[in-house]
């Protein structure tokens, strides 16, 4: 099973994967604070919030092969909890900032400022796939110009670049970006790239159960990976579904490449479920059962 979006509660298609088949989870679930994603998903109480991440987390775990890593999304105010979890079940790697670049305006009056999102790092065994190499940020010529002592020379990292570093200062997106959708916590390429690269290997399966403007779908098109996508909510499926078709247009011009992404609308006991595949002509209609 590879390949796969779908229009649907992620606990429901979680259940469905074999265990020991992902190599990386970018999960990016509602934060319990009230947005509004179309549904009551984020909603919750704090103790109903923390239960239902426990909830889907514990179906999660299992689907990881031995190498495989698990990167999370959250806010502070939950990470503690939420990491205390984890750890009991995983490796935890880092707790990563994610520095939102937010400008210095407004806020609030009586603490500091929140400008950053929490990430957690974990891995299965001590056994995890990680590839520095693949996501190190070139110096600067200035930086390498300084770096001429007899000392450094021949010394791979000042080639191939540094280590990103666990505090990552990339822009929220705004309505100017080209990669802006309609959704109101989308997350940047360049930090699911990051993840997607660095955590897993090339023709390796990612898993985003809470696939939201579809940036994970699109990243791993993008860089030969496959991908498991779950989302709730429609409209979002829908704009999973166009990043996806857009994607894989573009990189079959580019290198003559074949890929296939199966879109499958699931919809209620009874009701008709809508399959079909990208670049075929052929479409089925289903009874779900």
């Amino acid at each position: 099973m590879r390949d796969l979006i779908e229009n649907r509660d992620a606990l429901e298609g979680i259940k469905e994967l074999p265990d020991n088949s992902i190599d990386l989870v970018i999960a990016d679930p509602p934060y319990g604070l009230g947005k509004d994603y179309g549904n009551d998903s984020d909603r919750k109480e704090k103790h109903e919030f923390l239960a239902w991440m426990e909830k889907w987390l514990t179906l999660t775990i299992p689907k990881l092969v031995d190498s495989g890593s698990l990167y999370i999304f959250t806010t502070w105010r939950y990470s503690p909890e939420i990491f205390v979890f984890l750890k009991k079940h995983l490796i935890m790697m880092n707790e990563i900032i994610w520095d939102r670049k937010v400008p210095s305006m407004g806020g609030s009056t009586r603490r500091f400022s929140s400008v950053h999102d929490t990430i957690g790092f974990f891995a299965k065994t001590e056994k995890y796939y990680f590839d520095l190499d693949s996501v190190r940020i070139p110096y600067d010529e200035e930086t390498k110009k300084a770096r001429t002592r007899s000392i450094f020379v021949g010394k791979k990292w000042l080639e191939v670049g540094y280590n990103p570093k666990d505090v990552w200062s990339v822009s929220r997106l705004h309505r100017i970006h080209s990669e802006r959708e309609e959704h109101p916590t989308q997350k940047p390429i360049e930090i699911i790239e990051r993840m997607v690269k660095a955590s897993c290997p090339e023709g390796g399966v990612v898993l985003d159960p809470f696939a939201g403007s579809g940036t994970t779908v699109e990243v791993c098109i993008r860089n030969n990976r496959h991908y498991i996508a779950f989302e709730l909510n429609r409209k979002y499926y829908g704009i999973i579904v166009r990043r996806a078709q857009n994607a894989i247009k573009e990189k079959a011009s580019v290198f003559n490449f074949d890929a296939k992404a199966n879109i499958k609308l699931v919809t209620p006991r009874n009701h008709a479920v809508q399959k079909f595949s990208l670049f075929t002509d052929s479409s089925k209609t289903v009874t779900s059962r």
